[in-house]
């Protein structure tokens, strides 16, 4: 059980965790050298605990106290109840949601092992009370081989990466691999919009692109990259073929894939569209390929 600490002082050393959310330069940097993200949120909040993160603190206003209750008997993390004055001069932003709970991270896998193992994949259904938000109850459970994963190029935009994880989670993609440069899926805001989806889809950082994509090719994914080239042939056509293995790369949302990537890919694969429009942001992109190259049966 968790001590709930009245905390009145926005300089208190105890709340360093949460101190300047608004600068994304210095989070970004910041939250992966100290090993924690932030979650935002009830829901969020307690997704990241259903998923096995481990809570450093909790930040909560009066309000939460009573709805968070259930998590304060639960953790042993020390929980912080300030007044929603003291909680935006700590973070820098009006915490609407009136919650905050600094995690831990967990170490990230290797993209071999995200490729080769198997993943187990528990069929459930939704719990209907808030105090299960984010718990399920398992109705079977059994394990695959990745078939379909995402790859995203140098995506800086916080929100596109947190819906373009929540597309994925929501149309059954088996794990996301990121570039070197691409934003950080655990930034508040990223796990914000995809409403915890960053928790539920394995991922991991490539160190090597686009040289990677022979490992993709090596275990029998066939790389096909989203783009506008005119050697694309349309996503109908490639959703036809029902790839065994397939990774979809997507690029930048302003330049989009580089040229190394380009030339590495076995396809280029293009959305069709009407009325002069030629592309979509990556994050409905993702969408739209993510569902047309859903897995079928026969």
């Amino acid at each position: 059980m968790a001590d709930l600490i009245t905390v009145d002082d926005p300089d208190d050393p105890r709340l360093r965790d949460y101190t300047g959310l608004t600068d994304v330069e210095l989070r970004r940097r910041r939250e992966p050298a100290e090993g924690l993200f932030i979650a935002e949120g009830e829901k969020v909040i307690r997704r990241a605990r259903h998923a096995g993160y481990e809570m450093r603190s909790m930040l909560l206003s009066a309000k939460w106290v009573d709805v968070m209750r259930d998590v304060i008997d639960e953790v042993p993390a020390p929980v912080y109840a300030v007044s929603p004055e003291l909680a935006e001069r700590v973070t820098g932003y009006h915490v609407h949601r009136g919650a905050l709970a600094s995690m831990q991270r967990k170490p990230l896998p290797t993209a071999e092992e995200l490729l080769t193992a198997p993943r187990r994949v528990v069929v459930t259904e939704e719990a209907n009370d808030h105090t299960g938000i984010g718990a399920v109850s398992p109705l079977g459970l059994h394990e695959r081989a990745a078939r379909r994963i995402a790859v995203f190029e140098d995506i800086v935009d916080h929100a596109n990466l947190g819906a373009a994880f929540r597309n994925a989670a929501a149309l059954g993609v088996d794990a996301v691999l990121l570039t070197p440069r691409c934003a950080d899926p655990l930034y508040r805001r990223s796990v914000k919009v995809s409403m915890g989806a960053v928790f539920q889809v394995p991922w991991t950082r490539l160190g090597a692109w686009p040289k990677d994509v022979e490992a993709l090719r090596s275990a029998g994914f066939m790389v096909a990259a989203l783009c506008l080239s005119g050697r694309a042939i349309t996503l109908d056509e490639l959703a036809a073929r029902n790839d065994e293995k397939l990774a979809l790369v997507f690029g930048t949302e302003g330049a989009g894939l580089t040229p190394g990537t380009l030339a590495a890919a076995d396809e280029h694969v293009r959305i069709p569209m009407d009325a002069g429009v030629d592309s979509l942001n990556v994050a409905a992109a993702s969408a739209v390929a993510f569902y047309a190259t859903r897995p079928r049966t026969a």
